[in-house]
């Protein structure tokens, strides 16, 4: 298969070319020649308007749902989806059933992609219980990029700091999503004006904010431990979805004292707000909730400085009798990963487009351990093609299910081909 892309600008930031605009030519998954007007003869050739191309896009926190519970999304649509928002690769939660948490379990995963590239995070608890321990090492050594509960915070801080010390002399991540769940028992939405003025169980910020303190003074603690073996040139601890502008500072202050850390935000963080919770439309419903309009200020703001390394989609389906109900009764979730890239370049505050894509290329990456691909002759063809100013309404939806407040929606920017 011969691919031609032509007059498309390339964004790749701190890279030779960045900004550039080349023709690119692909012969069986490699890039054989970059350069102007080419000649190349191809079966397919890729233009348009303001064409730019970048590093396959990169989302580090999905969830799978396959095995277990594939009505509500089974690899064969997620890969759809995923292809469909410009993604050339996609980390999974463990929260399958089973868990995530064999080695048997863990090659299923890393078999099944077709086109697109799946990475398995897998447990550090049993079953994600928050008891028993995994067999981590031999998880790692079976491709595990990254281990983490997922959806269930680590809430003991004796497995959470073991894990840690586990963790760091095989060079591998923990990754946690912050919150006290005693402090959100029964929670529905942020805890705030609109959740006192609408009558519903709040969730206060102080429950991620606690948390996010406890997991900097354990890190803290085995950094500091003498003949410890940590890497502090990469993260060792990594904050999942991060939604508070406390947060936010926090894990700034943390970084700039040298610790080895990053984050990300979930993009629906980064445009909705408690008030758009008023009309009981369950698919707002999300966990970190929706807070107020000075936390996404403060999550602009982290993405902008660097405080906050990545964007994911958090794409969580859950199919109609999880979401057609009550609003108590409803389950958290959003999907995403159609919309990530037209969401965040819509609502894009403060950020470059170079910045925007190092979020969603490089950086998952990086913090990840994994290789990066390269925009040059002779490598591995590993590209998205996208139009960041093309408008588009979203109004099919790949995944299996349709929990998503986008729907209907026009944004700014979209993924037109990836090629993987």
């Amino acid at each position: 298969m011969k691919i031609l892309i032509r007059s498309a600008k390339i964004i790749q930031k701190g890279a030779d070319l960045n900004g550039q605009v080349r023709d690119i030519f692909i012969e069986n998954g490699v890039i054989r020649q970059i350069g102007e007007q080419l000649s190349a003869e191809a079966d397919e050739i890729i233009e348009g308007e303001n064409l730019c191309v970048s590093l396959g896009w990169f989302d580090m926190r999905v969830h799978a749902k396959d095995p277990g519970y594939e009505h509500k999304e089974s690899l064969y649509s997620l890969e759809k989806a995923a292809l469909a928002g410009g993604f050339s690769e996609i980390a999974l939660l463990p929260n399958t059933k089973p868990t995530v948490q064999t080695r048997e379990s863990v090659h299923y995963l890393r078999k099944s992609g077709d086109i697109i590239k799946f990475h398995p995070f897998a447990a550090v608890t049993l079953k994600c219980e928050g008891k028993d321990f995994t067999e981590m090492i031999d998880l790692h050594h079976a491709g595990a990029v990254a281990f983490t509960d997922g959806e269930h915070p680590i809430q003991n801080p004796d497995i959470f700091l073991k894990t840690l010390q586990y963790l760091s002399p095989i060079g591998s991540l923990l990754i946690n999503r912050p919150e006290d769940t005693d402090l959100t028992h029964f929670g529905q939405m942020h805890e705030g004006s609109v959740s006192t003025l609408i009558g519903m169980k709040g969730m206060p910020r102080m429950a991620e904010e606690i948390m996010v303190m406890r997991d900097l003074k354990l890190l803290e603690y085995v950094v500091d431990t003498p003949f410890a073996e940590v890497d502090t040139t990469l993260p060792l601890l990594h904050f999942a979805c991060i939604s508070s502008a406390e947060s936010v500072e926090l894990i700034r202050q943390a970084k700039a004292k040298g610790l080895p850390i990053s984050a990300d935000v979930a993009v629906h963080q980064l445009c909705f707000t408690e008030d758009d919770l008023m009309g009981f439309d369950t698919n707002y419903k999300v966990n970190p909730p929706f807070r107020t309009q000075k936390d996404v200020a403060a999550l602009w703001a982290g993405l902008a400085d660097g405080t906050i390394d990545t964007i994911v989609s958090d794409h969580n389906p859950q199919d109609d009798e999880s979401k057609n109900l009550e609003f108590d009764m409803a389950d958290f979730g959003i999907i995403g990963l159609e919309t990530l890239f037209g969401v965040a370049n819509t609502y894009n505050v403060g950020l470059s487009l170079e910045d925007l894509i190092d979020k969603i290329t490089i950086q998952p990456r990086k913090i990840l351990r994994l290789a990066q691909p390269q925009i040059a002759e002779g490598a591995k063809a590993n590209l998205t093609v996208f139009e960041p100013e093309k408008e588009w309404t979203y109004s099919t939806i790949l995944s299996n299910s349709k929990n998503t407040p986008f729907l209907g929606k026009t944004f700014k920017g979209k993924a037109l081909v990836v090629i993987a």
